[in-house]
């Protein structure tokens, strides 16, 4: 009787570690293990005149990133919207976007992730190559965070942390209210995020990359998304073929038949950075993020 209970005890141990190996990971993968730093500074040179603060925000052991705040009138407390830059750098149209959100109501942050800008399609190649760059203006200089190579999806993992815990920790923000904008790059890694570390409330894919094809994880997702993407977006269209439109398409069509809760919109003929560049297509744009941000997040 005791070998037998003893073998029932092994077998139930080795199924609860055989659950614990198969469950995914929501909550440890990539996270900080260690606060970020938060110091105001001064306006980067060239920004003087964007109505905005700017904050520090120092990773241990990694480096600091720059990020401006935008602070939408009243006393708050506010919802929280982390705008995330793409390949072409931390340029001051995400910056405009951020003042845009906070005019709706949110206390909006755009950080620089990453410094300089790469080309997808020719990785390591000039500053000034990355997908979209004649599109805006050259990016906000954050030297002091590096940048990043084509698979560093870990480490760009902490530092999107870092500025989640520094937006969260803003003075009238309410922390159990965010979301994530991600343009191009910054879109795939904000899906990355949701998976690895979770804890947020809504995301916004902005002609988004789906490098790590999030299309085979659409049951995980658990977060509303918005999808937002040119028909024409692509290597011909200014992207790559990590931000081709049907993939987008695919990623929303998964999302649906798993019965996520997903909204999207294609802009028909839109490239990867016509947001930037039409007008039309951009208010369209910050209206459907503002309404979907008001939907999931209040204000």
């Amino acid at each position: 009787m005791l070998k037998l209970r003893l073998v029932s005890m092994l077998l139930t141990a080795a199924a609860l570690v055989s659950l614990a190996w198969q469950r995914p990971t929501q909550t440890t993968l990539g996270a900080l293990k260690q606060p970020p730093i938060v110091s105001a500074t001064e306006a980067p040179p060239g920004t003087e005149t964007l109505a905005v603060k700017w904050i520090r925000v120092a990773v241990p052991d990694r480096g600091v990133m720059l990020a401006a705040v935008a602070r939408p009138s009243g006393a708050g407390p506010f919802p929280v919207v982390l705008v995330l830059h793409g390949t072409h750098g931390f340029a001051r149209q995400y910056v405009q976007l951020a003042q845009d959100l906070a005019r709706a109501g949110f206390l909006a942050v755009a950080g620089c992730w990453f410094s300089g800008a790469e080309n997808p399609n020719n990785p390591g190649g000039t500053p000034r190559s990355g997908a979209g760059a004649n599109a805006v203006s050259p990016p906000i200089p954050c030297p002091e965070v590096p940048p990043l190579g084509p698979g560093a999806y870990e480490e760009g993992l902490q530092y999107i942390d870092g500025l989640v815990q520094a937006t969260r920790a803003l003075q009238g923000a309410r922390p159990d209210r965010l979301a994530l904008v991600g343009h191009s790059r910054g879109g795939g890694a904000s899906l990355q995020y949701i998976l690895a570390i979770g804890n947020v409330q809504a995301i916004i894919l902005h002609d988004a990359g789906y490098a790590l094809r999030p299309v085979t994880r659409a049951a995980e997702f658990k977060t509303p998304i918005l999808i937002l993407h040119g028909t024409a977006d692509g290597p011909a269209g200014g992207g790559s073929a990590n931000t081709d439109v049907a993939l987008a398409r695919d990623f929303e069509a998964a999302l649906r038949r798993n019965g996520k809760s997903v909204e999207a919109n294609y802009y028909e003929g839109g490239g990867h950075n016509t947001f930037f560049t039409n007008s039309t297509q951009r208010d369209d744009e910050v209206k459907r993020m503002v309404g979907f941000l008001r939907r999931y997040l209040g204000t």
